[in-house]
């Protein structure tokens, strides 16, 4: 019985197989900057052979570490788990490790500090606001970030972001067109850009077409279920409550939705309720919310790709991709859908 060992498999051996050159293989490892036809030749090479790159070899030959760090808002919104799966997804797909904190105390800060210390070799914010001084330094140093979902005034670094405005605006027309002018905003965080720009587009729109907004039906819920929740039960109290509520986010629609249906108001007087992002449960029967949807994977892909050209180019202009929103039309919106069963 033969006690030798097996030789290991080596980066020259994946090669062979994928057809390629060893710098190709190489490459595929560090940055990704191949096409995806030989991406996915050198990845089914390295399952065959059950090749694993050395990490603390490979990180000495390219100074990398082949890890991704995400930061991501509160976890619970359905948005942020959506926006995390997508983002690992494709940053596993392309070979490399994630590592990710959830935003709290300092959090921003420790995914910044990593990248100076070169413990990751970028990171991605799905989140961020208008006190993210931290990010411009950052990137007056040339360390590797990307923005997704979030714009920060006076931070020119690589976004990712889907045309909220627009976005906005579409409800505003679809309101009137059908009659429900008399509405509420229910909006997130106010140091938020997608809250602000959400906001700015619908109330804009809503005043171009002739409804402009009171005062008192304007909020900022923090993006926060349970205040929406208590903000939307106070508007169904008042002698004349709204005939629509949108919400700047689903996970603050659904928090409407819930007292609309506590409220025990029949199918004529129920209020339409619409969200934004398209989260997955967002088309449940228990839910049935018309919203704007955001092409979550589209943009969680983009934003890697962009991260992985600004590892290797640090000193590359800024890019934007803008990504288009759409109307979801469901139950929601047809008053029957909410009426207590």
């Amino acid at each position: 019985m033969d006690s030798m060992k097996s030789n290991p498999v080596t980066s020259r051996d994946v090669a062979r197989l994928a057809g390629v050159s060893q710098a190709t293989v190489s490459r595929t490892m560090a940055d990704g900057r191949v096409s995806a036809d030989t991406r996915d030749r050198v990845r089914r090479a390295m399952d065959e052979l059950g090749y694993v790159p050395h990490a603390g070899a490979t990180a000495m030959k390219t100074r990398r570490t082949n890890t991704i760090g995400v930061v991501v808002a509160d976890i619970v919104n359905p948005f942020y788990q959506e926006i995390l799966d997508e983002l690992t997804i494709e940053i596993s797909r392309r070979g490399l490790r994630v590592v990710v904190w959830n935003t709290g105390e300092g959090s921003q800060r420790d995914a910044l500090i990593a990248i100076r210390e070169k413990a990751i070799d970028g990171v991605i914010f799905t989140t961020a606001t208008e006190e993210s001084a931290e990010l411009q330094t950052a990137v007056e140093r040339n360390s590797p970030l990307v923005l997704i979902n979030r714009s920060v005034a006076g931070v020119e670094c690589d976004e990712v972001v889907s045309e909220n405005r627009t976005g906005a605006a579409s409800v505003a027309d679809y309101l009137v067109e059908n009659h429900r002018s008399n509405a509420a905003f229910i909006g997130g965080a106010a140091n938020a850009s997608t809250s602000a720009e959400r906001r700015d587009g619908f109330l804009s729109r809503m005043r171009e077409l002739g409804h402009p907004l009171a005062d008192d039906t304007i909020f900022d819920a923090g993006y926060s279920h349970k205040i929406s929740r208590e903000l939307t039960a106070n508007l169904l109290a008042r002698p004349t409550p709204p005939a629509a509520i949108f919400c700047a986010n689903d996970y603050m629609a659904f928090g409407a939705l819930d007292a609309v249906r506590t409220a025990g108001l029949n199918s004529r007087d129920a209020p339409w309720v619409i969200g934004f992002d398209d989260v997955a449960i967002a088309s449940w029967t228990s839910f049935d919310l018309t919203t704007v949807q955001q092409p979550t994977r589209e943009m969680a892909r983009a934003g890697v790709q962009l991260l992985l050209e600004r590892i290797s180019d640090p000193s590359a202009p800024p890019t934007k991709r803008i990504f288009p929103c759409r109307l979801i039309e469901r139950g929601s919106t047809a008053s029957s859908i909410l009426a207590v069963q």
